[in-house]
């Protein structure tokens, strides 16, 4: 049992130790192999450094064409109106192949005067990005422009390169993994597997991040619409002597529409309750008004009431008379 962990520690010792000379050994091994024999010839050590020279120009060549460059673009425009050059922009990266990753939009007020700016990011395929970047110049007037590129080719070589390593580490670990015995071991082996499946997937996101930006390149474009200027008096602020005449009465004729839509508007928002309350008052009003009109009528003729002795009386005096 002793044995059986000692065998483990020395195996998980070997493997740190192989993970931090992964990076030396194909150095030392181009050196070994380029070191020419000393029992070769003068002629077969020419031809050795020859070849030697165009395979690595063959080398250098292929790795110029195959470099990972990050491309980069920053575009500011003075367009007329913005909506419209966004649109347009917008249908020149899709022809192109790409899509807006991230875009923002801004109106700014001076007075009654209004003005838009905004800024669009662009995804564009690599291949497509200097076409795309010219295209996207003429939507406006060019105020600023610039582009960049950032290789990456050592960091996504460098990242493949430990991938490797890491990978046949996870491979070696989980062979140790099934052929523990002890709980100990188990825990040992599981913990340093664990570890290195974490590494792998942190480098192969950014393996993958490196790729896809490489892949598509980022154009960021900033429109403008033109500035009101800034020296330029806004209705608001000019004196009211300062108005020309025909300005004034133009003014004036609109502020009699506004003042006559603002009575119709106003009469259209009352008139439900005109209605729900008028009506009763209305109606408490003719009632009253009928009722002081009936009572002078009684009150013109009043009845006179006589008792029965006064009545017997006036027909003696009547018959008398007669």
């Amino acid at each position: 049992m002793i044995a059986r962990k000692q065998l483990l520690a020395l195996s998980l010792v070997v493997l740190v130790a192989l993970a931090g000379c992964a990076g030396t050994g194909g150095n030392d091994s181009d050196a070994s192999n380029g070191t020419p024999n000393a029992g070769n010839g003068g002629s077969a050590n020419t031809q050795s450094a020859d070849s030697a020279t165009t395979g690595g120009q063959e080398r250098n060549a292929l790795a110029v064409q195959q470099r990972a460059l990050i491309r980069t673009g920053n575009l500011t425009l003075e367009v007329e109106n913005f909506e419209e050059a966004n649109a347009n922009v917008t249908r020149l990266a899709r022809e192109q192949g790409g899509f807006v990753s991230d875009s923002s939009e801004r109106v700014h007020r001076n007075g009654n005067r209004t003005w838009t700016t905004g800024k669009i990011v662009f995804r564009v395929p690599a291949e497509n990005f200097s076409m795309f970047f010219e295209q996207a110049k003429r939507i406006g007037e060019v105020e600023k422009s610039n582009t960049g590129a950032k290789d990456v080719t050592d960091q996504l070589v460098d990242v493949e390169a430990r991938l490797t390593n890491l990978r046949s580490q996870r491979e070696q670990l989980r062979g140790l993994y099934k052929n523990a015995s002890d709980t100990e071991a188990v825990l040992s082996v599981q913990k340093r597997l664990s570890d290195v499946q974490g590494e792998i997937e942190r480098l192969e996101a950014k393996q993958q991040s490196l790729e896809d930006r490489v892949a598509y390149s980022t154009v960021t474009v900033r429109m403008q619409e033109p500035r009101p200027d800034a020296e330029t008096k806004t209705p608001e602020q000019q004196s009211w002597h300062e108005t020309g005449v025909v300005a004034a009465f133009l003014d004036s004729v609109d502020g009699a529409f506004v003042m006559l839509r603002a009575i119709v508007v106003g009469t259209a928002y009352l008139l439900p309750y005109l209605v729900v309350l008028g009506a009763p008052v209305a109606g408490i009003f003719v009632w009253r008004r009928n009722g002081n009109a009936q009572t002078p009528a009684n009150q013109s003729e009043p009845v006179e009431t006589k008792s029965a002795g006064e009545t017997v009386e006036d027909d003696e005096s009547d018959e008398s008379n007669e």
